[in-house]
């Protein structure tokens, strides 16, 4: 099935209006792996209003991953791979952190605070963590068991994007791959990745499992015994179409070519 198709998956979310917090492209995709993207959107349910916050902010990588969809979407097309990604914003709760972690709901984002976000009772928490984080990951964990128990998976890979200068720092890397103990498709994709002297690879940079930003292989890729990898592309390279197909192409060989030695 090359023809992307797209279904919503789990419950229904009353944090979402009754909207699925998770959707699902590509659902019968022949490939051995598993695409998500849980940073795919900055789409704030009524519920939340801004979370006041004005137009430029909702628009920045505080509110999602710019261009990680694009990209997503591409390598799903071109690998014939399912993908699963978020219909909502990190800003109402950030998927791929534990719910018990600090930055779980964020009140200040390098250096915007989210107003929205200030002083929640334990109620409202866990309204959001039932509602977003269960409803997401509990879709994703019914969809990768029925995949894993017919032997259709072999592999994870998750897509997000950084921005290239966070609080003043610049980022020497176009590209990041994240990864733990099983390193061994990252250094696959890492190995042709580096044939472009071009390219300044981050090895477990801008981030690492370190960070608590690996969560969502955890307890999806390793619990399973699956390879994990996460790969962050830099945001201003994928900001339109072209620079998403131009990233998807790059990637998808090295994807495909990992997944059969692992």
């Amino acid at each position: 099935m090359t023809q992307a198709s797209r279904v919503t998956a789990g419950r229904a979310s009353a944090a979402t209006a009754g909207q699925p917090v998770a959707a699902i492209e590509n659902p019968h995709g022949c490939s051995p792996i598993l695409l998500i993207c849980e940073h795919a959107s900055n789409h704030l349910p009524a519920r939340y209003g801004t979370l006041g916050l004005g137009p430029d902010a909702l628009e920045s990588h505080i509110a999602w991953d710019p261009g990680a969809l694009g990209v997503a979407r591409e390598l799903s097309r071109l690998l014939d791979a399912s993908l699963i990604h978020a219909t909502v914003s990190r800003l109402v709760l950030d998927l791929n952190r534990e719910p018990s972690a600090p930055d779980s709901i964020w009140t200040l984002s390098e250096r915007t605070t989210i107003p929205g976000n200030l002083d929640l009772d334990a109620a409202e928490q866990a309204y959001r963590v039932r509602e977003v984080y269960d409803a997401f990951h509990d879709a994703v964990d019914a969809f990768a068991d029925a995949r894993h128990a017919a032997g259709q998976i072999g592999a994870i890979v998750s897509i997000h994007s950084f921005t290239p200068v966070y609080r003043d720092v610049p980022r020497p890397w176009q590209v990041g791959l994240i990864f733990n103990r099983d390193e061994r498709y990252a250094r696959h994709v890492e190995a042709g990745l580096r044939q472009d002297p071009a390219l300044t690879v981050g090895m477990n940079e801008p981030y690492s499992p370190a960070d608590r930003v690996f969560h969502t292989l955890e307890r999806h890729a390793e619990r399973r015994g699956l390879p994990p990898l996460m790969i962050e592309i830099r945001n201003d390279l994928i900001r339109t179409q072209d620079g998403q197909a131009s990233w998807a192409n790059r990637l998808a060989p090295l994807l495909r070519e990992g997944a059969r030695t692992l």
